[in-house]
């Protein structure tokens, strides 16, 4: 039949009536069934009170409550619209309400309401009978007013929908009427109106009508076939008009359900029953049976209380001549547990932010159970020990919120277990697992492996040289972690362009050369970058020492090589008798610094003899008259470096007559004469006091790390000071105040075959001491009886004092 519905009509008797509430979380519509696909049923962008541009923006979407999705989101217009067919009867059956439920998601942020679409019914089904054509056997002595129930026609559609009156076509013999069952259904009963007489006619054949009262209604129709028969006087008659028994649901086939008992007092061919059904809905067909001899009746299928809670049976009772009675059986299926809680996942976000704030939704769940009572009533539950919650706010929907601080460098994956728990006894539970995986964010700023690192560089090395590499680590995410290194802005400027770095590998390189003898010490910063956003830096200090190579050449201060001046010598002087000495310096430090002299060049060999280590040039015997009176020796100074320098000293001597010999200089010889002897202790001490200065070495450097600054440089005003005439032309002076070199590294050693043990001092608090020894020097070596015979002149600047070191 034409299953079109004017739906003009239902407009106007609904207009598609909207309760909804927002404070609840939920929209509800009413809508008629069988509506045409793409029909708007409302504007869920209005009723929420949100932009339409909104909806697209946060993704949203309708899902379905467990069953097929009906409806669907235009995300332009905001527009509820109907996705596919509608029918009311095929959702709910005969439930007089029915009430479709789907979910709204926005995903981002994750938030869900409940659409509840209430589906009402309208007339778009025609009464059916279960049977085409009624047969009736019926006795011509069937007394008058007698009934005969009919099976009553079916219309799934509800309320004025429904059948409402039953019409019988025109006849002289029956009537049709009415009867009301105990559940309150009612049903046509055929009455016996005239008698019938076998033999004026033997069938009658009449139409039933079934009519709703839809607009417009709708008409099944029936045949009725009834056969006259030679009499049989009595009808079977069942012992109860309704039967009723239960049965639990998956019962096995074979159950019995009931047993039903109806009796004929006729004899033999008349008085044998035979029952059946007389009318199966789809939902009963093949679920139960009748044994048409004993009436038993059994579970012949599956029966599931979800599919139905109970089945009403109309059941025959037909005797062998043709006479037959009804009842009603109604059987109620209990419920068992037996269905588990069903977990769907109607939204989740796979990826979540490491630092989504607590309450962040990452997952809507809606978990419902088939069963019913406190079987249907469900638990949802997570492990304790991951920092999630559940929150339900609507039924059989879950959220899972973060509860908790997230870290993806602690744990960046959450394999979630989420258990869904039944009250049935005993209780039934379903799993489901929810991978969620955090997303990385710039938290953590890159680390290096040490704070501090030392490198050490040889003094001249080329431009480009490699120094060292520093390295960092962070443990963010690739794509956070990509570090770049540079020169830290808190570097100083003045040696901030000291070196190169690799941006990638933190690989540092020479950008210049560098000379020991200006500076030994200088430190930079580094400075790590991620690649994130915002970007995360830090730093690290780089100590650079600077290593000593032997490149300078000893100079020669005294005598003075620009021009050759005598050294005058007593005639009458002894042997060992100090004669001058040759004073060098070396502008290297420690071992390279380290100068030894000797003699390889002379006018008479054997005359004199020069200190290894103090340059003293002493007569190794007395003068004789056979001597020249001017004598020149050539020393050479000589460091102690891998390849040793050296430089030469020219001294002009001049042995005179009648100069008094200087007791002071005689009994220096004296003493140097027994130093031979103690040599040997000598060297021990010696190597005993480089161990001791080692163990200072270490002491200072260490201090000078934990200073984490540069070598303090002083200043010289108060350093010894040697006038420029005293030194060769191609000596620079570094200072430019007179002094020898801008350094404050002065490595003291003791000398040996010197007539006082010497320790060389360079630090500014030994000016004094300096001073003592440099006058101490003038009285001794330097006291000349004429101007003509003085050599050595001690001249003092306005601020700067001179002084010879011995």
């Amino acid at each position: 039949m034409d299953r079109r519905i004017n739906f003009e009509h239902w407009r106007e008797l609904f207009f598609f009536c909207l309760i909804f509430s927002v404070s609840s979380g939920e929209v509800r519509y009413v809508l008629p069934e069988e509506m045409q696909p793409g029909s708007v049923i409302g504007n869920v962008a209005r009723d929420l009170g949100v932009e339409a541009r909104e909806l697209n923006a946060r993704r949203a979407r309708v899902v379905a409550d467990g069953t097929s999705q009906l409806c669907e989101l235009d995300l332009p217009s905001g527009n509820l619209l109907i996705s596919q067919r509608i029918d009311r009867e095929e959702l709910c059956a005969q439930g007089s309400v029915c009430t479709i439920q789907h979910q709204l998601l926005f995903e981002d942020p994750l938030q869900a309401f409940s659409l509840l679409l209430d589906i009402a019914d309208i007339n778009d089904n025609t009464p059916v009978f279960a049977a085409q054509e009624i047969n009736l056997d019926l006795v011509e002595s069937t007394v008058l007013g007698r009934r005969f129930p009919l099976e009553s026609a079916h219309d799934p559609d509800l309320g004025t929908n429904s059948i409402s009156e039953y019409k019988l076509s025109p006849n002289d013999h029956f009537g049709l009427e009415m009867s009301t069952q105990i559940n309150g259904n009612s049903y046509p009963e055929l009455v016996l109106k005239k008698a019938l007489d076998r033999e004026t006619q033997a069938e009658h054949v009449l139409k039933i009508n079934g009519i709703d009262r839809g607009s417009p209604a709708r008409t099944g129709t029936a045949s009725i076939r009834i056969r006259v028969l030679d009499s049989n006087d009595n009808v079977p008659v069942f012992s109860q008009r309704l039967y009723r028994a239960s049965v639990p649901e998956n019962s096995v086939t074979g159950t019995l359900i009931a047993q039903l008992n109806a009796t004929d007092l006729d004899d033999s061919l008349y008085g044998e029953i035979t029952y059946s059904f007389s009318h199966l809905t789809d939902k009963t067909r093949g679920v139960v049976d009748i044994d048409p001899r004993s009436g038993e009746v059994r579970v012949a299928g599956v029966i599931d209380y979800e599919e139905a809670s109970s089945h009403e049976l109309d059941v025959q009772a037909k005797d062998g001549g043709g006479q037959a009675s009804h009842c009603k059986l109604i059987i109620d299926v209990i419920d068992v547990n037996d269905n588990k809680p069903v977990i769907e996942i109607k939204s989740a976000s796979a990826n979540i932010l490491e630092d989504s704030k607590p309450g962040t939704m990452v997952a809507l769940i809606n978990i419902y159970d088939m069963d019913t009572g406190n079987s249907g009533h469900v638990t949802c539950s997570i492990p304790d020990n991951v920092p999630f919650q559940i929150v339900s706010e609507v039924k059989n929907y879950y959220m899972l919120v973060t509860a908790g601080k997230l870290d993806r460098e602690v744990q960046s994956e959450y394999n979630i277990t989420i258990t869904a728990t039944d009250s049935g006894s005993p209780s039934l539970e379903s799993k489901k697992v929810l991978s969620i995986v955090l997303t990385d964010v710039n938290d953590n700023p890159p680390i290096f492996t040490q704070r501090e690192y030392t490198a050490n560089i040889l003094e001249n090395q080329p431009v480009g040289t490699f120094v060292m590499k520093v390295t960092a680590q962070d443990i963010d995410d690739p794509s956070n972690a990509k570090l770049n290194y540079q020169i830290s802005k808190e570097t100083n400027l003045d040696v901030s362009s000291f070196l190169t770095i690799n941006m990638e590998t933190g690989e540092l390189f020479t950008s210049r050369l560098f000379d020991y003898e200006q500076s030994v010490y200088f430190q930079i910063k580094v400075e790590a970058r991620d690649g994130g956003d915002p970007q995360l830096t830090t730093t690290c200090t780089v100590n650079v020492f600077i290593k000593d190579q032997n490149d300078n050449m000893p100079v020669v201060l005294y005598p003075v090589q620009a021009f050759i001046a005598e050294d005058v010598v007593p005639l009458e002087a002894p042997r060992g008798y100090l004669v001058t000495k040759v004073v060098a310096v070396d502008a290297d430090s420690g071992h390279n610094a380290w100068l030894s002299y000797r003699i390889i060049k002379e006018t008479q060999p054997n005359l004199f003899m020069v200190g290894l280590h103090t340059g003293e040039i002493r007569t190794t015997r007395a003068f004789m008259e056979l001597d020249e009176p001017k004598q020149t020796v050539v020393i050479v100074v000589t460091d102690n470096g891998p390849v040793s320098l050296s430089a030469t000293a020219t001294v002009s001597i001049a042995i005179g007559e009648g100069l008094p010999v200087l007791h002071e200089l005689f009994e220096l010889a004296e003493e140097s004469q027994g130093s031979d002897s103690l040599r040997l202790y000598l060297i021990i001490a010696l190597f005993t006091v480089s161990f001791l200065l080692i163990l200072l070495i270490i002491g200072v450097f260490y201090y000078k790390l934990c200073r984490r600054s540069y070598v303090y440089r002083s200043t010289s005003a108060s350093l010894p000071v040697f006038p420029t005439t005293y030194y060769p032309p191609s000596f620079t002076d570094f200072s430019r105040c007179g002094t020898l070199l801008k350094d404050d590294r002065f490595d003291p050693f003791l000398t040996t075959g010197s007539w006082r043990g010497d320790f060389r001092f360079g630090s500014n608090t030994d000016t004094d001491t300096l001073k003592k020894r440099s006058a101490a020097y003038q009285k001794n070596t330097l006291r000349r009886t004429s101007a003509d015979r003085s050599t050595l002149k001690v001249r003092a600047g306005p601020s700067h004092p001179c002084y010879v070191i011995a």
